[in-house]
């Protein structure tokens, strides 16, 4: 339980950290973020439970005012924004990497974790992405769709990376990655 909470405390630190990385944003207002590639890690490395945990620890902080997110945006207004549906869906993405990564448990760790960052970690967050962006900006599925394609080459190699990162963690620490245990 205590190694639990530790490492769940680590990885929305992660997060955190990753959104130190500058970002860049696009012309309707959506930043790109290395804050992503700790969505996937959380998923792939913690796994489903302890994944979503972390994200959901790291976005009470931001909703607190925290200035967490890249940028150094935080507070109940970032829920309101452009980002909201990536915001709501960073927990359900981990929860779907970390998912994939027990069902793929057959195939090696850092194929299975390139896998599950693409299908929890793009796959599932564009669908709350989107989602979001028809909302706040009052797009089409069709129009929100295009904007957020332009995230895909961005992350398909934050998938690559937690791939790479969760296999040389699983070589490094065996009993540390807990999505396979």
């Amino acid at each position: 339980m205590e190694r639990s909470v530790t490492l769940i405390a680590m990885f929305a630190a992660l997060i955190a950290a990753l959104g130190l990385i500058p970002q860049f944003t696009l012309a309707f207002g959506v930043p790109i973020t290395a804050q992503t590639l700790g969505v996937m890690l959380c998923g792939t490395v913690l796994g489903a439970w302890r994944g979503t945990l972390a994200v959901l620890l790291f976005l009470a902080l931001v909703a607190l005012g925290l200035p967490l997110l890249a940028g150094g945006r935080g507070g109940l207004g970032v829920f309101t924004s452009p980002t909201v549906g990536f915001l709501i869906g960073w927990p359900i993405a981990a929860f779907a990497a970390g998912l994939f990564m027990h069902l793929f448990r057959q195939i090696p760790v850092g194929l299975a974790a390139g896998i599950a960052s693409v299908l929890g970690g793009i796959v599932v967050l564009y669908v709350f992405g989107i989602a979001g962006l028809m909302v706040v900006l009052d797009k089409t599925a069709l129009e929100a769709t295009a904007l957020v394609s332009a995230f895909i080459p961005g992350d398909l190699i934050k998938a690559v990376l937690a791939g790479f990162i969760t296999q040389g963690l699983a070589r490094a620490r065996p009993d540390a990655l807990l999505s396979r245990a």
